[in-house]
């Protein structure tokens, strides 16, 4: 299945939101389970972004209806970007590792 990658910035709303109810994370990921999608992997992050997670879903549609949907509450701001394993990429042009 498709992976994607998810750099996420949450807006004064959000910080606001989790700060109140930390496990609410957790509970959008079960949102987007029922949005077609899973979260393989979740990192909270310091910097630029606060949250990267690793999702896979079936196309480019699917991620965008997650992308959409959880954009649109606006308690957060959304950078999704496709992703292939290494290994794949590689094959794919014909290389092989040395």
């Amino acid at each position: 299945m498709p992976l994607y990658i998810l750099l996420s910035k949450l807006t004064d709303t959000g910080a606001a939101a989790i700060k109140e109810k930390p496990s609410r994370i957790l509970e959008v990921n079960k949102e987007i389970e029922a949005l077609g999608a899973r979260v393989l992997a979740q990192y909270a992050t310091l910097g630029e972004v606060d949250f990267v997670n690793i999702v896979e879903a079936p196309d480019n549609v699917a991620i965008a209806r997650v992308a959409v949907d959880l954009g649109s509450r606006g308690t957060i701001r959304i950078q999704t970007m496709a992703a292939m394993p290494i290994e794949e990429f590689v094959a794919e042009l014909n290389f092989k590792y040395m």
